[in-house]
């Protein structure tokens, strides 16, 4: 994998992640040098995830106008509209009640209740 600074037009010489063991091994190079971590894979799992989130940011400003749906059609990866991010992590329908669970972007869940025809403004669409 490559990437490139973007304020500087420097590439990143290399990206590699790696099992090491018990662990998980994340190195990357620069021309300044090399920069190796070893976490475990809850806390690489925990990274994947704050990356993905931070990718979803990313491409939310890019997004046109919020969405607004139906609390009993929202889906898993929908984004809310706010001041943080809160991503749908499961939707249950139990009769006129919708059980939403939410994740934030700090990994935290969350579950609430709505009624089926309360409208939620989403900042982007789950895939």
């Amino acid at each position: 994998m490559k990437s490139v600074n973007e304020d500087s037009g420097v590439p990143a010489e290399h990206l590699e992640v790696t099992p090491v063991g018990a662990g998980v091994e994340i190195r990357l190079g620069t021309p300044a040098g090399e920069l190796s971590l070893i976490c475990t894979p809850d806390r690489a799992r925990e990274l994947a995830t704050a990356l993905g989130l931070a990718a979803d940011e990313a491409d939310s400003v890019r997004t046109a106008d919020p969405v607004t749906v139906r609390a009993d059609e929202l889906r898993r990866g929908d984004v809310r509209d706010g001041d943080r991010a809160m991503t749908v992590d499961g939707v249950r329908a139990d009769g006129a009640t919708v059980h939403i669970t939410w994740k934030s972007g700090a990994g935290r869940s969350w579950n609430q209740l709505y009624d089926a025809d309360a409208r939620i403004t989403l900042r982007r669409r789950g895939r």
